[in-house]
């Protein structure tokens, strides 16, 4: 079965900085490609400085005139998320887009960041919570636009309240679920912050639908040395055009809310396939756990003693 192509207008970027982390492969590295080919400077972290390298050598065969440059940072490491924080900040160069992208999923036992979190609620929110407060400065110098990769997992989720590190009783999906909606509520409450604080950033959030990318993958460094049957019913379905999306299509979202000039402050951008699992990109409507804007002030306030980042 023939599958639709869909493509985002992308602005001419040239002159501009954006920063897309998890840009090594999968999705990230469809976004970081795309940003990088509209001219824009893009900063990629990575946690396998190999497999950045090989990253960087992709986008440049595409794109020969590319500006990339490539930084070690471990999103599980409050401390190496500081370092590149403090470099960053140190280029003194503004930065007009961050992509908050990269992700961990359901590691088949818990497992805990270097600063003993719970890894996906750790890694996916904590991480990208402290980076981006440690990138405030050069944000508010570029104007930028914050864009969190959520889920359709958020769809269903809850925090945790009771426990968010999941020390009782670990549950893998459960524990992914909270994690992403943790994502979207902080780029929910960026936005509303930035607006009452007078900060000058505008932040949405998006998903990518359901996509065969590494995060169900074989992952030996979260104790996962095969394949999972969730992504093997998934590549099936992609590769026939049945409902799932493939990366190209899951990009789409994230470049969209990022970058594309109809996308807005506060927006949510996702696939609008059947269940938004795959199709073109645009604007949707929050699902219920991310209007919950209590949640989302209470989470802001945790992230902030958790991590000790304050945005002042």
């Amino acid at each position: 079965m023939a599958r639709e192509k869909y493509d985002v207008a992308i602005p001419d970027l040239s002159g501009k900085r954006a920063v897309v982390t998890g840009a090594s492969d999968g999705i990230g590295f469809g976004i970081a490609t795309m940003l990088a080919g509209a001219g824009a400077e893009v900063v990629l972290p990575v946690r396998n400085r190999r497999k950045g390298e090989v990253a960087v050598a992709k986008i440049r065969e595409q794109h020969p005139d590319a500006i990339l440059v490539l930084r070690d940072m471990d999103l599980s490491s409050l401390s190496s998320v500081a370092a590149l924080g403090e470099q960053l900040r140190a280029d003194g160069s503004p930065i007009h887009f961050l992509v908050n992208n990269a992700g961990v999923m359901t590691p088949p036992e818990r497992q805990t960041t270097s600063d003993g979190f719970e890894l996906q609620f750790g890694t996916n929110h904590l991480g990208h919570f402290a980076f981006t407060g440690h990138l405030l400065s050069l944000l508010r110098a570029g104007q930028a636009r914050v864009t969190t990769q959520s889920s359709v997992a958020a769809r269903s989720a809850e925090i945790n309240w009771e426990d968010l590190n999941w020390e009782r009783k670990y549950d893998g999906m459960r524990s992914y679920r909270q994690s992403k909606l943790a994502c979207g509520l902080f780029g929910l409450e960026l936005s509303r912050l930035s607006r009452a604080a007078g900060w000058g950033i505008t932040s949405n959030i998006s998903h990518p639908g359901v996509a065969p990318t590494s995060l169900l993958s074989a992952r030996p460094e979260i104790g996962r040395t095969d394949d999972t049957m969730q992504v093997r019913i998934i590549r099936w379905l992609s590769a026939r055009g049945i409902i799932a999306g493939n990366v190209d299509s899951a990009k789409l979202p994230a470049v969209m809310a990022a970058v594309a000039p109809e996308s807005r402050d506060g927006g949510f951008y996702g696939p609008q396939g059947p269940g938004r699992v795959g199709g073109p990109p645009g604007e949707q409507k929050l699902w219920k756990p991310l209007r919950d804007n209590d949640s989302a002030s209470r989470l802001w306030e945790v992230s902030e003693d958790l991590t000790g980042v304050s945005y002042g």
